[in-house]
């Protein structure tokens, strides 16, 4: 497939990368350990991603904090129908992201977060090459009121992700408010919620997301068509239905079941463009895990 002019759905297919990429390195967890299963769907593909986080939080003066932290993506992905390449060369695929974080005290209202993500993506199958080493870089203002009726959280600033190919920053917003003792909503990107807390140690919710990957590819390979696939991405937007269960007010487990409603999975090339089209029908979608957030 060659590649096309500018169009709506490349720039869709641009801004769920983007939010995607901000969804990993950027957690506001301490701990989490997670399993996703995409099932197989038309297009005879299959994919199951281990996650595992960490960050450590260090108190420095003036109620700062330094954040050091490290996560783990391993997808392993499953191709039944042939493809005009070996598929094994896709089969497993790594991403490896180290977090360094400053969380400042502006005033008695906002605080300041920077993080910059350096990023390891790639299928590893002889060591590392410079190709498989990305950057991403956020810095954002926070402000949290808890003590109030109707708590809320505000979360504005810029981001910047150097596999999207965009070379400015791009703006991020996220919204949260319970607005009722057993009613909550969040509304941003990449992701949107509306909960319910039937009690404190139960949650229910219908949330909207953006999940995905893009991930360098070490050994090149040449299609029928004559063209080089040296990348491969997957960006979808997917809804879901949830169910929490809250150890404390931390600490919880999670299942979330739903479908993808637009999706994407591409080989590209070393400038980002598409050159052939491996995945574009919908999946069902499972994910489950253990958190202890931050908040």
């Amino acid at each position: 497939m060659c590649k096309k002019p500018f169009s709506y759905f490349k720039a869709i297919s641009i801004l769920l990368l983007f939010c995607s990429f901000f969804t990993w390195g950027q957690s506001t967890d301490l701990v989490r350990l997670e399993y996703l299963r995409i099932p197989e769907n038309d297009t005879g593909i299959k994919t199951s991603r281990y996650k595992a986080l960490i960050n450590a939080p260090l108190k420095l003066k003036n109620d700062d904090y330094f954040v050091l932290g490290a996560e783990y993506n391993e997808f392993d992905v499953d191709f039944s129908k042939a493809l005009p390449f070996d598929a094994a060369i896709v089969e497993r695929l790594h991403i490896i992201d180290l977090n360094l974080g400053y969380i400042s005290k502006w005033n008695d209202s906002w605080r300041l977060i920077g993080v910059v993500t350096p990023r390891l993506a790639s299928n590893l199958t002889m060591g590392t090459t410079m190709d498989d080493f990305f950057f991403n870089a956020t810095a954002t203002f926070l402000k949290d009121v808890k003590d109030v009726d109707k708590p809320f959280r505000i979360v504005v600033g810029l981001s910047f992700n150097s596999t999207t190919g965009l070379p400015i920053p791009l703006p991020l917003v996220s919204y949260y408010k319970r607005f009722h003792p057993n009613w909550s909503y969040t509304v941003g990107v990449p992701k949107s919620n509306f909960k319910f807390h039937p009690s404190p140690k139960h949650t229910l919710q219908m949330a909207l997301f953006l999940d995905g990957y893009f991930i360098n590819i070490q050994n090149d390979f040449v299609l029928p068509s004559g063209l080089t696939a040296s990348k491969i991405s997957l960006s979808s937007l997917v809804g879901t239905l949830g169910y929490q269960y809250n150890f404390n007010k931390l600490m919880s487990w999670y299942v979330l079941m739903g479908r993808s409603i637009l999706q994407e999975g591409i080989l590209r090339n070393d400038k980002r463009d598409r050159v052939l089209l491996l995945n574009d029908e919908a999946n069902l979608y499972i994910r489950t895990g253990f958190k202890i957030a931050i908040f």
